[in-house]
C-alpha cells in the first residue's frame, strides 16, 4: 500500500553522488513508502537532489522510522547550536559577517 506521504523543501548545498563527484542541490524530498533497498517494508526516504542534473545525480536514504526520529532530534540540536554560534559570531560585528551577505538564519525546526 502507498502512502503518499512526500514532503519537498528547497535545498541550498552539496551532495555526493558515485564516487567523488559533488553536485549543487536545489531541493529534497522526503517520503514514508516502500523501501526500495534497505530491508525494511516502509521507510523514511530522503532524496537529495538537483532540477538541473539527470535523475542519477541524487544522494538518498531510507532510514527506519526511529532513525528518522533520532536524526530528526539531531539536527534539531545542532541547528540550536550553530544559531547561537552565528549569533556569538555576529554579535560583536553589527550583525554581519565580514566578506558575506546579510542573510536570514535558517528557520528551527519542530522536535
Amino acid at each position: 500500500m502507498c502512502t503518499s506521504i512526500v514532503e519537498i523543501a528547497a535545498a541550498s548545498g552539496m551532495a555526493k553522488a558515485d564516487k567523488d563527484e559533488w553536485f549543487p542541490l536545489t531541493h529534497s524530498v522526503v517520503a514514508y513508502d516502500h523501501a526500495r533497498h534497505a530491508l525494511l517494508e516502509d521507510a523514511i526516504t530522503i532524496d537529495f537532489v538537483s532540477r538541473d542534473l539527470p535523475p542519477r545525480a541524487r544522494a538518498a536514504v531510507e532510514l527506519t522510522l526511529e532513525a528518522a526520529k533520532a536524526l530528526n532530534e539531531a539536527l534539531a540540536r545542532a541547528i540550536t547550536a550553530a544559531e547561537l554560534e552565528e549569533s556569538q559570531r555576529t554579535e560583536g560585528l553589527g550583525g554581519r559577517r565580514p566578506g558575506l551577505p546579510e542573510r536570514p538564519l535558517a528557520p528551527r525546526m519542530a522536535a
